[in-house]
């Protein structure tokens, strides 16, 4: 049944999401740039080679010496020819040094914390021959201050926790992203994975929301490790982002939910075995719910759905148990004592999937946030967007949303 829901807790956000529940519709707000993943020094390990007038490198740096008014998300920049580039090394006005690593390409080298505002730094870098023979090239910058407009980030994933196999990574931004600059801002979102798995990021059409996933569900056991790197980077309009935003998290057991209204069944699949099936209620003629791969989103063991802000006298207030939220418009697994009858027989539900009371209390015991839902043969298709749909379209139709171009393996 598609109703409200008074709160659901997610991910950090920077504003809380007022999410609806059955009935009120209400939306919440991409080839890969890999996570860097090489590790230079943060600090001068040792004196480099000594320079001479004879080495045949070339190597200039940005910022360049001297400038100021730069964003808190600078990166150490380069561009060498004759060499490689083998250190970076980047203090502040104290001398501390700042952590960092280089982007995988070698382009420049990305601080890995969002940089102090009105703070002046130094960087070093050092280029190396394939001889041995070293260049070095110096510069110093200040930052802006605090910017007086700002975009709202937000990941929804949590540190330490486990989610489900098609758990995609969920980055959020307010206002939305416009086009223009989606290209700068995915360039500073990274993702690893353990085992190494590739993947894609990709934007909703309104850019307050971007996915990144596998062209499969993850690997069981997968670990991921996120940093959405937008703090003080200009996100397009005169705002910057907001502050940075990171996590580190595993993907568990592969857990699938099958519904189809044809049979009004759920399969439960754990691991490529079937462990269990039970009878369903879906969404009336009049309220159908949708068919489409769907992402568990919250779990809550007790709430209320609560319609009558939207839908006046029409509307209803009810409390609901172990409820899994589907979609943002307010499609929900959950107990319905009141349909047990209907179950495997009727469709009575707002929109909603409907299981018995038991059924549910094992569902909610077993499922984890991430896990796939996927409900066929409703004749209504899942809008993208509504909730998190990264698996109800087609890879190739997936890396189309990507702001940067994706690498031929991957299309």
């Amino acid at each position: 049944m598609r109703r409200s829901v008074v709160t659901v807790v997610v991910a950090a956000v920077i504003a809380p999401l007022a999410l609806s529940g059955c009935g009120d519709k209400q939306k919440s707000a991409a080839a890969a740039t890999p996570a860097p993943s090489v590790s230079v020094s943060a600090g001068a390990s040792g004196a480099p080679a000594p320079e001479s007038a004879d080495v045949p490198i070339s190597l200039s740096v940005t910022p360049t010496a001297g400038k100021t008014n730069v964003p808190t998300s600078a990166e150490v920049g380069f561009q060498v020819s004759g060499g490689k580039v083998t250190s970076v090394t980047l203090t502040d006005s104290k001398g501390k040094a700042v952590a960092g690593r280089l982007r995988e390409d070698g382009s420049s080298w990305v601080p890995g914390q969002t940089l102090k505002t009105k703070e002046r730094y130094a960087a070093s870098v050092v280029a190396t021959s394939d001889s041995g023979l070293t260049k070095t090239v110096r510069t110093t910058f200040t930052t802006m201050g605090a910017p007086a407009r700002k975009t709202g980030t937000g990941l929804y994933l949590f540190n330490d926790q486990t989610y489900g196999v098609a758990m995609p990574v969920v980055a959020e931004f307010n206002p939305g992203i416009k086009k223009a600059d989606r290209a700068a801002v995915q360039k500073r979102m990274f993702v690893q994975t353990d085992p190494p798995q590739p993947g894609v990021w990709s934007w909703t059409s309104s850019g307050t929301q971007a996915y990144y996933r596998a062209p499969e569900y993850w690997q069981p056991g997968t670990k991921l490790t996120v940093r959405i790197a937008v703090g003080g980077l200009p996100t397009g309009g005169g705002r910057y982002g907001n502050q940075d935003r990171s996590a580190v998290a595993k993907i568990g057991r592969k857990f699938e939910m099958n519904v189809d209204n044809a049979t009004k069944k759920m399969t439960v699949v754990q691991d490529g075995k079937v462990v269990k099936t039970m009878p369903v209620s879906l969404g009336r003629p009049s309220k159908p719910s949708v068919s489409g791969t769907m992402v568990i989103m919250d779990k809550q063991a007790e709430t209320v759905f609560d319609t009558t802000d939207t839908a006046g006298s029409a509307g209803y207030k009810v409390n609901i148990q172990y409820a899994q939220r589907l979609t943002w418009s307010g499609q929900f697994v959950h107990s319905a004592p009141w349909s047990v009858g209907a179950q495997g027989h009727r469709n009575v539900s707002h929109g909603c999937v409907n299981v018995s009371p038991s059924n549910a209390v094992w569902l909610f015991n077993k499922s984890l946030i991430g896990d796939p839902v996927v409900v066929k043969n409703t004749g209504t298709k899942l809008a993208y967007g509504d909730g998190w749909t990264p698996w109800n379209v087609t890879w190739d139709e997936f890396v189309k949303g990507s702001a940067l171009p994706v690498p031929t393996s991957l299309k």
